[in-house]
């Protein structure tokens, strides 16, 4: 072999490595964007699990107050109380016993689930020390119960087949402890339930936004660590950011979802996000906790340091006064509520609206 083609196998060479590096800094280039590398390692706080709350909204680590960065510091925070039986919203019977019965053996009495069809129900003891209801407890004693099934929720109103399989249940727990039962009329519960889901299908509503990639996707990581930059925390599921409540148990502010095909990936950092969703559940949210205008911080902020329009449903351009005419519908809707003792956030409202 001559010098000559010594010297061209070399340019050769040099060539093909060259076009090899520069496909492959191509192929990064048109890959979705990717996080930056963190300073330090960052903790992982997670959407915590709800504590006799609705599903399908989720507890907080974070206050909402104060501005998009305040709330990612961690606190702690108090703890909503439990879900009580609440006329307003449940069909109750009275259960009448001889003797005072200790919380240990109502317990052991209870119905093994506490469903009636799609509708959750309630047992309550009397207290005999402190003359308050609550749920069984060991070592309490209660001198009467209370059963009480909700009347609606997000699946409809309670129907008769369900209004009886509530009686029935709650029957055979009375049975059991020597009890005597007075159940209200099931055409007046059925009839206040269907009032009830008619009113709540009028004054739902659960707000979203998207966010949309200019030109670059993004990759998984990138969504999550823009995200946590305004406080979101991962959330139980794939594809599921939470911007949480000010107290344990709450429900979130907002929500960020993506694709959760892409979260589960192998690689999540190679999958191509272009669209994010911002929502936030209005009857689940207290009013008082500002969600609206987190909800707005949070989509320009997040549009502006991920180069994302922000849109409707229909992909419209979603603008300052657009916001704005949503703000006023808003604050009719917390007033309807509001006027039916049902104020957006209160315990009687999670559970109607879950």
């Amino acid at each position: 072999m001559d010098n000559l083609t010594i010297a061209l196998a070399c340019v050769g060479g040099v060539v093909l490595a060259g076009v090899v590096a520069h496909g492959a800094w191509q192929a990064r280039k048109a890959g979705p964007l990717r996080p930056s590398p963190p300073v330090a390692p960052p903790a992982e706080p997670r959407e915590p699990v709800l504590d006799g709350g609705p599903q399908g909204a989720a507890g907080g680590d974070t206050p909402t107050g104060g501005g998009l960065a305040d709330r990612a510091e961690p606190m702690l925070f108090p703890r909503r109380p439990s879900a009580r039986i609440d006329a307003l919203i449940d069909g109750i019977a009275s259960i009448t016993v001889e003797a005072p019965v200790s919380g240990d053996m109502a317990l052991s009495h209870l119905p093994p689930t506490r469903r009636a069809g799609t509708k959750p129900f309630l047992i309550e003891g009397l207290n005999t020390e402190n003359g308050e209801w609550e749920m069984p407890l060991p070592g309490r004693r209660y001198s009467e119960f209370q059963a009480g099934v909700q009347l609606a929720n997000r699946t409809g109103g309670l129907n008769e087949i369900e209004y009886s399989e509530f009686v029935q249940k709650v029957q055979g727990f009375a049975e059991l402890l020597g009890a005597l039962v007075d159940f209200p009329d099931m055409l007046d519960v059925v009839g206040r339930a269907r009032e009830l889901d008619a009113f709540a299908s009028q004054h739902d509503a659960q707000l979203a936004v998207h966010l949309h990639a200019r030109l670059t996707a993004w990759s998984v990581g990138y969504i999550q660590q823009h995200a946590a930059r305004h406080g979101f925390v991962a959330g139980n599921v794939p594809g599921r950011m939470v911007l949480p409540g000010a107290e344990d148990g709450a429900p979130p502010v907002l929500v960020l979802s993506y694709d959760a095909q892409a979260a589960l990936a192998d690689d999540p950092n190679q999958s191509a996000v272009r669209d994010v969703m911002l929502s936030f559940d209005v009857p689940q949210t207290e009013a008082s906790s500002e969600p609206f205008a987190a909800w707005q911080a949070s989509a320009q902020a997040l549009s502006l340091g991920m180069d994302a329009a922000v849109v409707d449903d229909n992909g419209h351009p979603l603008s300052v006064p657009g916001f704005a005419s949503i703000g006023g519908e808003l604050r009719r809707l917390y007033e309807a509520l509001a006027a039916r003792d049902l104020a957006a956030g209160s315990p009687a409202a999670r559970r109607l609206f879950s």
